[in-house]
Formats: C-alpha cells, sequence, structure tokens
C-alpha cells in the first residue's frame, strides 16, 4: 500500500508539471500560430453548434459572430489552463500539513505567480506580449479550480462516510 501512495504522489506531481510545461509551450507559440490554434478550436465550435443549431443567418453573419468568439475562445483558454493547474496543485499537496487557508493561498500564490511569469514570457515571443488582463482571467480560473476541488472533496468525503 505504501508503494501505491507513493505512485500517486509522484503521479500527481507529473501531472502539474506536465500541464505547466503545456502551459509553457502554448505561450511560446508566436501570434501567428497561437491565432491560427485558437481559430481552429473557434472554427470546431461554430461547425458543432451550427449542427445542433438551424442558423438561418447569412454567412457575414457567421463568420462576424466567429470573429467575436474567437477572442471569447482565447480568454477561456487562458481561465480553463489555470482553472486545472489549481486543480492538479490542489490534488499534488491535498497530504499536505498545511491548514484550508494556507493551502489555498499557497496554490492561488502559485498559479498566479506562474501566470505572471507566464506573461513575462510570452513578452519575448515574437508578435506577442504580457496582458494584465491575462493574469487577472488566470486568477479567477484558479479561485475557481480551487473552490470546485474542494466542493467535490467535500462532497466525496461526505458521500463516502455515509455509505460506511
Amino acid at each position: 500500500m505504501k508503494n501505491y501512495k507513493k505512485g500517486i504522489f509522484v503521479f500527481s506531481w507529473i501531472a502539474v508539471i506536465l500541464w505547466m510545461a503545456l502551459i509553457f509551450n502554448l505561450s511560446a507559440q508566436p501570434a501567428a500560430e497561437s491565432d491560427g490554434l485558437s481559430k481552429r478550436v473557434t472554427e470546431v465550435i461554430v461547425e458543432a453548434v451550427s449542427r445542433v443549431v438551424s442558423v438561418s443567418t447569412d454567412i457575414s453573419q457567421i463568420s462576424n459572430m466567429a470573429e467575436d468568439l474567437h477572442h471569447w475562445v482565447r480568454k477561456y483558454a487562458h481561465f480553463f489552463v489555470y482553472f486545472i493547474l489549481a486543480m492538479l496543485l490542489m490534488n499534488a499537496l491535498r497530504k499536505s500539513k498545511l491548514s484550508k487557508t494556507q493551502l489555498f493561498l499557497l496554490v492561488l500564490g502559485s498559479c498566479i505567480f506562474y501566470a505572471i511569469m507566464d506573461e513575462w514570457h510570452q513578452s519575448f515571443v515574437p508578435g506577442r506580449s504580457a496582458q494584465l488582463s491575462d493574469v487577472f482571467i488566470d486568477s479567477i480560473g484558479a479561485v475557481l479550480g480551487i473552490g470546485l476541488y474542494n466542493l467535490l472533496t467535500f462532497m466525496l468525503l461526505r458521500f463516502t462516510s455515509t455509505n460506511d
């Protein structure tokens, strides 16, 4: 059982490191490459929605809607990656001896620090820039990731204690 717990611990930290590497690699993409990736994601969303919902607008309106959606896809990507990072960090640190407040502050502080460093890193990438608003979005994602992790943990503990 001890090896199992050690394996879970190691896997949890590997997941954190791999996720941080993914964030770093996405930020290292030059502007044209990053923009192209998010446009492809936007196109997939628009296609999926148009299959489900009957769209009775002309192609220029759809193109305008896709352009507006593209902006939101980029912003939600920031939110999402830090939402996941916070959950992964919470999971990796779940057995630490920190109080809930200390754990919250450590995870949130780590996410904000990484977001700031990530924006700074982007400022050296061709066509990219550092955006304080992105750090804010990243921070909101981290806060909600911590919140969801705590909620799911609470629900799981409550569910398992009532079924014993």
